[in-house]
Parts: C-alpha cells; sequence; structure tokens
C-alpha cells in the first residue's frame, strides 16, 4: 500500500459499503485502463494490437462486460442479442480500450506523470472506502481483497487514470472560444433570414431527355444486372408426414425420463418445474412427436440413398406409399402457394442441377424429397424486347444528373450575383430540426443559411432536399441587437466552451488513430 494511506491506517474507521458499488468501479477501472500485455502467448491470444502495445482478452472481456452492465441497467431488463448488435457493444468496447492506449502512450511524450501523492489522495477521496467522510484502510483493504484484486493492480491503474484524466484536460485547456464564435452563434439563433432558390428535380427535366439507340445498348450493356430475369425452376417433390410415422412408434419409460430431463426448461409452473408425474402425458406426447420425425427422416434419407441413381422420383414416391406433387416454373423470391414459407425447400431446389433429386429437406411440415424438373437460368433479353424499360430506366438516372447539374449551374449563378427568376422562402428564425419554410426539413441547409452574410450571400454547391436539389441565396437578414450580444457574450462563450471541448479532444483522438497500426481481432466484434 501506498506510504501516505500506510500512515493512516490506525486512525481510520472501517464501514461496510454495498459490494455492488465497489464492483461497479473495479468494471470502470477494467474499462478504462486493463491489465496490460508483454506480448506473449499466441497470435490470436489478444484482442487488439495498437503499434507494439496489446490489448489482451482479459481486458476486453472485463470492458466488454462492464459496458454491458451500464446499458442492461439502462434499459431494466436483459439485453437481447439484437439490442446488442444495435449498440455495438463489444465494438465500443474495443475502441473505448485502444483509445485509452493510444492517450497513455501520448501522455509519455507530453511528459504527464502522476505522483504517489496523488495517486493516494485519489484513493483516499473515494467514497466507497470511506467511513463518516474519512478514507478507511481496513475497508480499502477488505474491498480489493473481496474482489481479488491486489493494491499494487488497483494503485497501477488508478494511477492511470489520472494520467489519462491529466492528458485529456492538458488538451481541452488549450480550447478557447473567441468573440466571433460566440457572435456567429448568437446570430444564428437570434436573427432571422429570407432566402431566394431555385430548384430542380428529376420530374422536371424528364422530358429533356431524349436517348438515342446507342446510348441504350451502351446503358443496358453497363446495367445488365438491372435487367437480368430471375432464374427459375420446376420442381416435383414428395412430403413425407411425421405424424404418420408415430402410430408405429412406442416409447419405453426410460426414453419418457430421458425426453423430460433433457428439456427441463419447458415444464415449468409457477413455483418451479413441475415433476414428471404431473406432465407425463405431455411429454410422452412430445417424445412421440420427435421420435417419429427422426424416424420419418430416417426413413426419407433410406429411400433415397438407395435409389437416387435412378433419378426417378416416381420410383420413390410409390416406395414411400406417396403420391408425387409438381410445381409450375417458380424464381427463388417467388415460391408458389403450395410452397409459400418452405424457404429450405425452395434454397434446396435451386442448389440442384436439371434432373437431379436431392434432399431429405426438413421443414415445419414434414420431409421433402424433390428433383428438379427444369431450370431456365437467369439471362438478359435484347434490347428489342425490353426497350420500354431500359429507356424508362435511362431516362430515371439522366433526370437525377441533369437536375443536379442545372441546380449546380443555378448555384454558380447565384454566387456571381447573377439576376435570376427565383422563389422565396417567407422570414425564419433558425431551427435545429432544419425545418426551412418553403424548402421542407434540411438540417443542413439550414446550417448553411445561417452562415451566409451580405459580403457572401451564396451557397456554392446546392443541397439535395427529398428528390430535389435547392441553390440558395440570401436575400435578407434581420439582426439582433448588438448590444445583447454583448450583455450575454460572457455566458455565451460559458455554454459553447464544453462542447468545443469535446470536440478538440475527439479530433485529437482520431488523428492519434490515424497515425497509429492498429490490429483488431475481428472475431471478437463480428456480429
Amino acid at each position: 500500500m501506498l506510504d501516505l494511506i500506510r500512515q493512516k491506517k490506525q486512525s481510520i474507521i472501517i464501514k461496510v459499503v454495498f459490494v455492488v458499488i465497489v464492483l461497479s468501479f473495479i468494471g470502470t477501472m477494467f474499462l478504462v485502463w486493463g491489465k496490460g500485455s508483454d506480448g506473449s502467448g499466441s497470435s490470436m491470444a489478444y484482442a487488439a494490437k495498437v503499434n507494439r502495445h496489446k490489448i489482451s482478452l482479459e481486458e476486453f472481456q472485463n470492458a466488454y462486460q462492464r459496458m454491458r452492465n451500464i446499458y442492461q441497467q439502462i434499459y431494466g431488463q436483459s439485453l437481447t442479442p439484437e439490442i446488442e448488435k444495435t449498440l455495438g457493444l463489444k465494438k465500443a468496447a474495443l475502441n473505448s480500450l485502444i483509445d485509452t492506449a493510444l492517450i497513455l502512450k501520448e501522455a509519455k511524450k507530453m511528459g504527464i506523470t502522476a505522483s504517489k501523492d496523488e495517486v493516494s489522495g485519489a484513493i483516499a477521496a473515494m467514497p466507497m472506502f470511506q467511513k463518516d467522510g474519512v478514507f478507511s484502510f481496513d475497508l480499502y483493504q477488505q474491498l480489493l481483497k473481496s474482489n481479488r484484486i491486489t493494491a499494487k493492480e488497483f494503485e497501477e491503474a488508478q494511477q492511470r487514470e489520472l494520467i489519462l484524466k491529466k492528458t485529456r484536460q492538458a488538451i481541452i485547456n488549450k480550447v478557447a472560444v473567441s468573440d466571433q464564435e460566440a457572435l456567429d452563434l448568437f446570430r444564428k439563433e437570434n436573427d432571422r433570414i429570407e432566402l431566394e432558390y431555385l430548384s430542380y428535380g428529376p420530374a422536371d427535366v424528364m422530358g429533356e431527355i431524349r436517348p438515342t439507340e446507342a446510348e441504350l445498348k451502351e446503358f443496358l450493356q453497363k446495367n445488365q444486372d438491372r435487367f437480368r430475369t430471375a432464374e427459375k425452376a420446376e420442381i416435383s417433390y414428395v412430403l413425407i408426414d411425421p405424424a404418420s410415422q408415430a402410430a408405429r412408434q412406442s416409447l419405453t419409460e426410460d426414453e419418457i425420463q430421458t425426453f423430460y430431463q433433457k428439456n427441463i426448461d419447458r415444464w415449468q409452473g409457477k413455483d418451479g418445474i413441475l415433476p414428471l408425474a404431473d406432465v407425463r402425458e405431455r411429454v410422452r406426447a412430445e417424445a412421440l412427436k420427435q421420435k417419429a420425425a427422426r424416424q420419418a427422416f430416417e426413413l426419407a434419407a433410406d429411400t433415397l440413398f438407395k435409389n437416387i441413381k435412378s433419378g426417378d422420383l416416381n420410383l420413390i414416391a410409390a416406395k414411400l406409399n406417396l403420391k408425387p406433387q409438381q410445381t409450375p416454373l417458380f424464381s427463388a423470391d417467388a415460391s408458389p402457394p403450395a410452397l409459400a414459407g418452405e424457404t429450405a425447400l425452395i434454397r434446396k431446389a435451386f442448389e440442384l442441377k436439371q434432373g437431379e433429386l436431392g434432399g431429405p429437406v426438413e421443414t415445419g411440415r414434414g420431409i421433402y424429397i424433390v428433383k428438379v424438373r427444369q431450370r431456365i437460368p437467369s439471362q438478359v433479353r435484347p434490347l428489342n424486347e425490353i426497350k420500354a424499360q431500359v429507356e424508362q430506366s435511362f431516362k430515371a438516372a439522366k433526370a437525377v444528373d441533369l437536375a443536379r447539374g442545372k441546380a449546380e449551374q443555378a448555384a454558380r449563378q447565384l454566387a456571381a450575383k447573377k439576376p435570376l427568376s427565383s422563389q422565396s422562402t417567407s422570414s425564419f428564425g433558425f431551427s435545429a430540426k432544419g425545418d426551412v419554410p418553403s424548402i421542407g426539413n434540411a438540417p443542413d441547409l439550414m446550417e448553411a443559411a445561417f452562415r451566409l452574410t451580405s459580403a457572401s450571400p451564396a451557397a456554392t454547391a446546392p443541397f439535395k432536399v427529398g428528390d430535389r436539389w435547392y441553390a440558395i441565396r440570401l436575400k435578407s437578414r434581420s439582426e439582433a441587437p448588438r448590444a445583447e450580444f454583448d450583455r450575454t457574450k460572457t455566458a455565451i462563450k460559458q455554454g459553447m466552451l464544453p462542447v468545443k471541448q469535446q470536440e478538440a479532444l475527439t479530433t485529437w483522438v482520431k488523428q492519434l488513430r490515424g497515425k497509429a497500426k492498429i490490429e483488431i481481432n475481428q472475431a471478437l466484434v463480428a456480429d
């Protein structure tokens, strides 16, 4: 233990703290630092490599679990795989560890350290180690021991945390908000503006497009996949209903008992697992159903294996006392009504060659054996057969380019202060939602509009809103009184500073990442 804390041992009273608080802190420690790596172990025994530093699997698991616990508390329930995937917890945890490794390395270059006195002071100030507001060394030892972490490990981790804080602080301390930045924000939030604009959409220019035969041929050649017909198949099949095998099956007492034990979670009652005697008939019925399905599958597989070389589905059907069914031609994404929802069977059908038998394929309906009677491959039909379709696609694509091009030309003309026949918005103030009168929801356009000045009144490029492009120019601006800005300038700067500091810190970390050699064990973060 640090010398300073040792000296306080006799004068501090022990207190009991909720272990969950300590676990939360310990989890945070591993999220932020981890124990590091000496680079030993197999080539895959790491979560990531940051230059020469390895982030261990243990560090990653601790960070991931801690982050998962935090979000679980937020959601108030267990996280489903879908929610975890949406949140990207594994990637977020690993990115946090990578950023930490980079910051610690940069801190060393910057000469930033944390002394023993600073570490001991930080630990002594932690509420979970205090009794009546005073640090308790005994409590400190007790809680570390109960969480299987040594004082040396904890103190080293706390030292790293202090270094991280100091380094981040050194970066944000360089940030300041200028008077001009504050004035720009004041104007954005208090001024009202009016815009003039020109807009163009594909429908406006569609009539101007008249493709030649050569252009259509070239378009078809470059975009064959747009006009390719779907691959089609015609199949015949037999379907074995597992229920047909149930009457031939029997169950021993051992089989019933084994099925009950293997599927114990199915027999949950309000007071716990129900005894076999209470659910015997249910267990027997489900076990018999499973056994019948297994027997049906084995029967189908055996019959198919013995007769597959014949290629004769009628022969196989006769041996199974079944009648073959047949479909018309269909594509993989438009199956016949009789096979609606049978995705496994459809997938198998398109894996087989024409004339080939396949299966067994098990679905919720039963066991299929299938034969492909006909296969029609995907193809691109000649232009003369699909000319109207190709021309429509060509014009739609060209209309987008033409509308954008006209908007870009209009933006240049507005910037050159040329008089144009334009439309105007009503007067409006800044809205974070980005709702611009007469134009619609356009956050980017809104931000750009309030940066326009009488000296630079026009945006240099158009903005896409929905399926239209808008070229804009400032028509008028009603400015808020400058005296009001002078009165509130200090408060505005104080409000802007945290945001600007965070942006500076984020940019700095991105720069560190850009200069580093980072190798990630992709198996850990794969969805």
